[in-house]
């Protein structure tokens, strides 16, 4: 095991445990981390493995909790924009969006840290639409949860149902895209099989960490939490290379 596979499982742990908490961080974290060994190209579809392993357990443990309403409306469109993101992923990969993604973290993470969100509210087309363009960026690189959790922020969803709901729109993405990545870069998926594996096992031991801390965290300040995980993604994407 090198230092590099060491490093890996760390971050899988991480971003489990953040998962667990916020509802999204998974794919986030872990793919422009991968990246930086493998390509982000082909981290995108490798991360998707312990992405909807780690996300499928997440989602077991809080299944009762889940906003129907929201899964209906938002999630519908995140599975058709997962879908067409999954497409446009074979064929490209914009840096230019990779900023303006950056740009509306940013933007929404500091909306939610500084309360602005708390008024916000999305009607009926509003959620509609930034379901498909959370799933959208989720097949094209990979990072759909911070936008995803922007958009529900202004839905008003409580905490369990937020992580629960969110969850699920992630598992529908994940059913989505997966197949698409499967058939066009199998072949170089399988050739870094240790490489998912180690940081499968991390997304799992980080999943069921974080899900003791979840109910110990006041709603006000999960929500505070959830923006300043989004604000600190935008950061990151928008000064990595």
């Amino acid at each position: 095991m090198t230092a590099f596979d060491v490093l890996a499982f760390a971050v899988a742990l991480l971003a489990g445990s953040i998962a667990s908490v916020a509802g999204f961080g998974i794919g986030s974290i872990l793919t422009p981390f991968l990246g930086l060994q493998i390509g982000v190209k082909l981290a995108v579809a490798a991360v998707s493995i312990p992405h909807v392993i780690g996300t499928a357990i997440r989602f077991w443990t809080l299944r009762d909790k889940l906003d129907r309403h929201v899964l209906g409306t938002f999630g519908l469109m995140s599975a058709l924009g997962g879908l067409a993101g999954a497409l446009l992923h074979v064929y490209a990969s914009s840096p230019a969006l990779r900023i303006v993604f950056a740009c509306i973290l940013i933007f929404a993470g500091l909306g939610g840290v500084t309360g602005f969100t708390d008024r916000l509210r999305f009607g009926r087309v509003g959620a509609w639409a930034a379901g498909g363009v959370s799933g959208l960026l989720g097949g094209l690189i990979g990072n759909q949860g911070g936008i995803r959790a922007a958009a529900m922020l202004a839905l008003d969803v409580r905490k369990e149902a937020f992580v629960a709901t969110a969850t699920a729109i992630a598992l529908i993405v994940d059913g989505v895209r997966m197949p698409i990545y499967l058939a066009h870069e199998g072949r170089a998926i399988a050739n870094v099989w240790p490489l998912i594996a180690i940081t499968t096992l991390g997304v799992i031991a980080g999943t069921l960490l974080g899900k003791r801390v979840l109910g110990r965290i006041p709603e006000q300040r999960f929500r505070r939490i959830v923006a300043g995980v989004i604000l600190a993604l935008g950061v990151s994407m928008l000064l990595t290379r």
